[in-house]
């Protein structure tokens, strides 16, 4: 290890600028709602956005016109494709054999099936599909989502984005029409009506009414009692050192003798509060830092109101992480700082990073990103939502609204998963008259955030849709940044089945930086990868470290080079944040706060932000 680094250089605060703003605080008034950049204002535009924000309210923000591309794009290339239709004429065919062998076997000794659900496909795990007549309807469904899934794909001359688009909908559509979803064919359904004496009927059909009031009512999801934010979520002790109009900042009471000298920064993603790394007491992450000796802070964002739609990824990163390091920078002076960013955290954690790296600002000790994406040329299957119709069409309806609301941002990623989270919780709910099973990360998940429209717009534009950061496009204060600038070891987390930030694309950190990195890819989803802690059954994670200026090794290559290892990533981070201190020295824990500085103890965490509704 170093010696204790010399005082980080730290960029002055405006002067002026006031440390501390109530969330009370009067704000100028806003500029007017932006257009999508580039296109011109119409006499009329205003009326034109109103129509189309109208009807976005009636397709759940998806572009009519971006689904019609589609279908006339796959359907057009393919009637011009004689030799790909002689193929799906086989692969009916085929299908078809396969299914009428099974039928003819279906009432010898376990027959084998030969078409199976994905791994995220929950409906048919009763173990009466697998018996006559279950399992000939289940086989006959599978047999045709198996040929609509090949006519989707290798279509010629059709564009993949189109394709898949056309797959997706073709999907949902089989899906609604599935044999689990109809009671008379659905094994489970039968056997629970059976038990209850139809009694599960009425239990579903009052879940029913009481869901649809609520939707009705837009009433807000309480959490049951044993998952209270702030009692038995969120309970990690701390105060709020620090607030604005756009975040808390909420700084962990030590729980050792001793700490590590300098502190942790987390950066979570806005887009949901930020307890999911801090949920029950066994599996909060920062729990499990301030444990291991580390002085934590945390951001707790505000969750925005449409007095706040002109909020941008600017105000995120100057008003949001750079504020929060001001602030951890007063409280802990003199030392380095270790940053954390998750999800979309972490997208914005690096482009802060960068711009301080072309500023000389050389405050960070290292660099964590959790299943958080800095190319989004493979950002998976959420870039079946983006392309300039449908942005344009999300655009309207967020400038009528001032936000994307809750529950049509959460309506998104439940479609990508609708065989397991839409209509396998249907049927057990209003079918089989069953509660929901509550856990900690199902009512965090419940407990949804809005997004500003002009941060929304910017983030859909400049990074999925444009992909300016990995592109050399991305500027700040009119100056291009670039990831490669960031000379702090990185530590980059990716999640085998996350659908939101696919592992491949979390993996291309490697493609733009050039220093330390160590990458961990670890068992899980997005959310359950890593809320991964020591202890948790049945996980394993693969661990890697690229030194700086290190050839580049593909994906694939890197897993086939890195077997897996039984158990949670967390100690392999902790060990990490020891070895990357510049300064290892052991001290008394800092203050809460600094009063002194204007940065006295406001509130207990987890603060007021995380109530906000």
């Amino acid at each position: 290890m170093t010696a204790p680094a010399s005082k980080p250089t730290v960029a002055p605060r405006p002067k002026g600028e006031t440390t501390q703003q109530p969330a009370s605080a009067a704000k100028p008034p806003l500029p007017p709602r932006h257009n999508a950049p580039g296109t011109t204002v119409h006499p009329h535009d205003a009326l034109d956005r109103s129509l189309r924000a109208a009807m976005a309210k009636f397709t759940a923000g998806v572009s009519p016109y971006a689904a019609s591309e589609a279908w006339v794009d796959w359907a057009t290339h393919l009637a011009f494709a004689p030799g790909r239709q002689s193929e799906l004429i086989a692969q009916a065919q085929k299908n078809m054999f396969k299914l009428a062998a099974f039928a003819a076997n279906q009432f010898s000794d376990a027959p084998e099936m030969p078409f199976h659900p994905n791994g995220n496909d929950h409906r048919f795990t009763h173990p009466d599909w697998t018996k006559p007549p279950f399992s000939l309807m289940q086989q006959s469904f599978l047999a045709m989502q198996d040929w609509w899934d090949q006519a989707t794909t290798d279509t010629p001359g059709a564009q993949k984005k189109n394709t898949d688009r056309v797959s997706f909908m073709i999907r949902q559509m089989l899906d609604t029409a599935s044999p689990s979803n109809i009671p008379l064919l659905n094994p489970e359904i039968l056997e629970t009506a059976r038990q209850t004496k139809g009694q599960s009927f009425i239990d579903g059909l009052q879940n029913l009414a009481e869901d649809i009031s609520d939707l009705i009512t837009e009433k807000p999801f309480d959490a049951p009692k044993e998952f209270r934010v702030g009692e038995t979520l969120a309970a990690t002790p701390g105060q709020v050192v620090y607030r604005n109009e756009l975040f808390e900042l909420i700084q962990y009471s030590p729980q050792t003798e001793q700490v590590h000298a300098e502190p942790i920064l987390i950066v979570p993603a806005w887009i949901m509060k930020y307890y999911i790394l801090d949920l029950s007491r066994h599996n909060s992450l920062i729990g499990y830092l301030v444990a291991q000796g580390f002085t934590v802070f945390a951001i707790s964002w505000v969750n925005p109101t449409a007095d706040q739609s002109d909020l941008s990824m600017e105000d995120y990163r100057q008003d949001g992480v750079m504020a929060a390091l001001d602030a951890v920078s007063d409280i802990v002076p003199d030392r380095k700082i270790h940053a954390c960013g998750y999800c979309l955290g972490g997208t914005i954690l690096s482009i802060a990073a960068a711009t301080m790296a072309r500023d000389g600002d050389d405050r960070l000790a290292s660099v964590t990103l959790l299943a958080a994406q800095t190319d989004f040329s493979e950002a998976g299957e959420l870039m079946l939502f983006v392309d300039e119709s449908q942005i344009a069409f999300l655009e309207d309806m967020m400038w009528s609204q001032g936000y994307l609301d809750q529950r049509q941002m959460s309506g998104a990623f439940q479609a990508l998963r609708a065989e397991d989270l839409v209509w396998t919780r249907a049927v057990r709910r209003y079918l089989m008259g069953l509660e929901d099973r509550q856990a900690d990360i199902s009512v965090w998940n419940m407990d949804a955030t809005r997004m500003p429209y002009r941060m929304h717009s910017q983030y859909l534009r400049g990074l999925f849709l444009e992909n300016r950061l990995s592109a050399g496009r991305f500027a700040v204060d009119g100056r291009v940044i670039a990831l490669k600038d960031i000379k702090a070891p990185f530590f980059v987390v990716a999640t085998e089945k996350d659908h939101i930030a696919p592992w491949r694309s979390v993996y291309k950190t490697k493609l733009f930086t050039d220093g330390d990195l160590t990458f961990v890819l670890t068992k899980g989803g997005h959310n359950g990868g890593i809320v991964s802690e020591p202890g948790h059954k049945g996980r394993y994670y693969r661990i890697g470290f690229r030194p700086a200026d290190a050839l580049y090794s593909d994906p694939d290559s890197w897993v086939a080079a890195h077997d897996p290892k039984d158990g949670s990533w967390w100690p392999e981070w902790s060990d990490w944040l020891n070895r990357a201190q510049s300064d290892d020295r052991k001290v008394a824990p800092p203050t809460m706060g600094a009063p002194d500085k204007g940065y006295p103890p406001l509130a207990p965490a987890p603060g007021t932000y995380v109530f906000q509704k």
